[in-house]
């Protein structure tokens, strides 16, 4: 089945125009929520997963949504499935429902959309659940892959910053009262403990108002393309990520392929599903090649993105014709590769930031004693 996205832009600007004028005129009612969104992809996950189990139990989409929204613990939740149910109940569909929330991506509300017209809602929903359930799944592998070694970091930043705000001084003063001769080594870590003394807090606020901006910098495009062609470079973080976002694709493209959606809609509808910036901007290409009669595979090739294992399997499934066994097939590979590497970045960073501060706490030390042994000999 076919659709138009034409009117995709069109439609979005309007969407805009009309969310401001509400956001004016309720500005002091609205809840506000300061970090992450109202309809996280953990309640997304919850949501699609509950719908999916109640519509295959017989019950009314109505009465599904008013027992899913009794469910939820939190206000803001009930409030947004209530305004959904409203709609619903006024005459619109869900997928159209779903499209006036911003929470929802137009990813949900075509395969919504798609899931009504065939009948299939229960199992189009039951997808959505296992797309958020497995982006949900890698995002907390991600976390725990890195969160011991940040905890390692951040020890040793503040073991470095404690030497070089306290303990050097300290050396500094005996030198200068000995005028003993320092080493170049030992200028260097005096200078920049003198340095970290001077400008430390400054550093420190700089740090704070970039965490505090995080929110309104990823809303910047520029921002955006920074950071993450920033981590896809990064040695093991950034293969990691890369992995980590090519499971969700195939994931994406393998649901809307079961709902026959055609090849360039399902790349306009992930590309405005996963908000990585390097896999936005291929998907661009892929899609404008496409649309000039060019193969997903050859299409794919052309970026350093997707790698020669995709290509070589999307070729052989529009060869075959079984586009929907082979992005599946794709997908469970890229998840256990997510679940291995996750494991094996957590137990590679691990030693090798032990021997970074391992390093950088002997340099200091180095640095103070050889002046001392040159002091000991001279009182000797």
């Amino acid at each position: 089945m076919g659709f138009n996205l034409e009117k995709i832009t069109a439609s979005k600007k309007k969407e805009t125009v009309n969310r401001k004028s509400e956001q004016k005129s309720s500005f002091l009612t609205k809840e506000i929520t300061f970090f992450g969104h109202s309809f996280s992809n953990k309640i997304k996950e919850d949501f699609y997963a509950e719908l999916s189990v109640l519509l295959k139990a017989g019950i009314t989409l109505k009465d599904a949504l008013e027992l899913i929204q009794k469910a939820f613990k939190k206000e803001q939740h009930k409030q947004k499935l209530k305004l959904i149910s409203e709609d619903i109940v006024s005459g619109l569909s869900l997928s159209e429902a779903l499209k006036k929330q911003k929470e929802f991506t137009d990813y949900e509300y075509y395969s919504i959309k798609i899931g009504e017209e065939t009948g299939t809602l229960s199992k189009v929903s039951e997808q959505l659940g296992a797309f958020y359930l497995r982006k949900n799944d890698q995002r907390r592998n991600l976390v725990g892959a890195l969160t011991y070694p940040a905890i390692i970091l951040s020890t040793a930043v503040l073991v470095v910053v404690f030497m070089l705000q306290f303990v050097v001084p300290m050396f500094q003063d005996i030198f200068l009262q000995q005028k003993v001769e320092l080493p170049a080594i030992t200028k260097v870590i005096i200078y920049l403990s003198k340095m970290f003394k001077s400008y430390g807090w400054l550093m420190l606020l700089v740090i704070v108002v970039l965490l505090l901006l995080r929110p309104l910098l990823n809303k910047k495009e520029e921002f955006k393309k920074l950071k993450d062609t920033f981590v896809l470079k990064l040695p093991f973080i950034g293969d990691f990520v890369r992995t980590v976002y090519l499971s969700q694709f195939t994931q994406a493209v393998s649901l809307l392929t079961a709902s026959k959606v055609p090849v360039v809609n399902s790349i306009q509808l992930v590309k405005e599903m996963i908000d990585f910036y390097p896999l936005k901007v291929a998907l661009e290409d892929v899609e404008q090649n496409i649309l000039r009669g060019k193969s997903l595979s050859e299409s794919l090739n052309e970026h350093n993105f997707f790698d020669a294992k995709m290509v070589a399997l999307v070729k052989v499934a529009e060869e075959t014709n079984q586009n929907e066994f082979i992005f599946e097939r794709l997908n469970t590979q890229y998840n256990t590769q997510v679940q291995q590497r996750s494991k094996l970045l957590s137990t590679v960073m691990e030693p090798f930031i032990i021997l970074i501060v391992g390093v950088l706490v002997g340099v200091i030390l180095i640095a103070m004693y050889l002046p001392m042994f040159k002091l000991s000999s001279v009182l000797g």
